[in-house]
């Protein structure tokens, strides 16, 4: 073996890399080192080894947790649980609602407006119902667009369009006893309006008879859903259109144009009758204290009758009287008024000379 220099020299002749193959002795820094012995390139540092020993465990092969982890978890837990109870258990009810509570799915009771508390969840539940609010279902759904036929008791058709309002009277009938309240309410409005529509006739349907119609509606209405416990209050019904089909609604209008010509030609015959009745029952009256007067007085009253017929009679015609011994006065100016008003007779037409039958002599 030869000397070894400082910069690793010496070693093994048959190393070509002069970096000596043994173990003694100083190395040349620039030389590669054995590939047994090569170190990694950016050895781990200490956050690496923190994050490593925190995924596999600490030097015993256990979780490695500080010392107060417990305390932090159980705070958290805590914090939950209060934000659970907060949020389940106390409801904050408006004026015009109440809330529907169930144990478990069990009805247990009803709320009034306010802060109220219960249970928490899942244990107490809270379902919030509207009391107030006014709903309103229109018949057909489309508002009006759609024809709306019905059938009257005479065998005649009839379109009808209207709107029913209805609230909540019962939150926990209504929450409990029908599964679909709005569909509830529509589907009794509409059988209740054919079975009211089947007892009129259509003059009375398109007619006089809409209000009849309308209160029947609201009182069926309010039977069979009462009957459903549907916890439902039906505040009233309208019927915005009644008019016959589109088919044959000139012909309707028609009709209808001559039923109300009838009546009030019937109207004025009535309000005659009745002026000719109050004139003869005035008569009647006039005449039964005419007689009271003459039964007392009969030449008197027989007398003035007399004066007042012959005022009546003569008031209306032209005279001229003349008494005994009185030069009569002549009315000229009344005289040459009427000649002027009274036409005179058109001349007859000369008839022409006859012709001589002969020549003169």
């Amino acid at each position: 073996m030869s000397d070894k220099g400082p910069w690793g020299g010496g070693g093994d002749s048959g190393n070509g890399s002069g970096g000596g193959g043994g173990d003694d002795g100083p190395r040349n820094p620039w030389s590669m080192p054995p590939a047994g012995k090569r170190g990694k390139i950016g050895g781990s540092t200490s956050l690496d080894e923190f994050l490593k020993r925190a995924r596999t465990g600490g030097p015993g092969g256990g979780p490695s947790f500080p010392a107060n982890a417990g305390r932090l978890w159980l705070a958290a837990v805590a914090a939950l649980v209060l934000v659970w109870i907060a949020f389940t258990s106390f409801h904050s009810i408006g004026p015009q609602e109440r809330g529907v509570v169930t144990m478990f799915g069990k009805y247990t009771g009803t709320l009034n407006s306010g802060i109220q508390f219960t249970l928490p969840a899942p244990i107490m539940r809270v379902q919030v119902e509207d009391v107030q609010n006014t709903r309103t279902e229109s018949f057909p759904a489309g508002g009006g667009s759609q024809p709306n036929l019905m059938l009257t008791g005479d065998q005649n058709i009839v379109d009808l369009a209207y709107s029913v309002r209805w609230n909540v009277k019962s939150p926990e009938d209504y929450v409990f006893e029908i599964k679909n309240p709005q569909e509830t309410v529509r589907a009794v409005a509409e059988s209740s309006m054919r079975a009211a529509v089947a007892a009129k006739n259509l003059t009375q349907a398109i007619g006089p008879g809409r209000g009849e119609i309308e209160a029947d509606v609201q009182t069926r209405m309010q039977a069979l859903l009462d009957e459903y416990q549907s916890g439902v209050r039906v505040l009233g019904v309208s019927i915005q259109k009644a008019a016959a089909p589109s088919e044959v609604d000139n012909a309707f209008k028609a009709v209808t144009a001559a039923q109300q010509e009838a009546q009030s030609n019937l109207n004025r015959s009535r309000a005659y009758a009745q002026q000719v009745i109050a004139r003869a029952q005035g008569d009647a009256t006039e005449f039964d204290k005419i007689y009271e007067q003459y039964r007392m007085a009969p030449d008197v009253t027989r007398r003035r009758l007399y004066y007042e017929t012959m005022e009546q009679v003569l008031n209306r015609a032209d005279k001229t009287i003349v008494q005994p011994g009185v030069q009569a006065y002549l009315p000229l100016p009344e005289v040459r008024r009427q000649q002027q008003a009274t036409p005179e007779p058109e001349a007859p037409a000369a008839a022409p000379a006859p012709e001589p039958t002969g020549a003169a002599r």
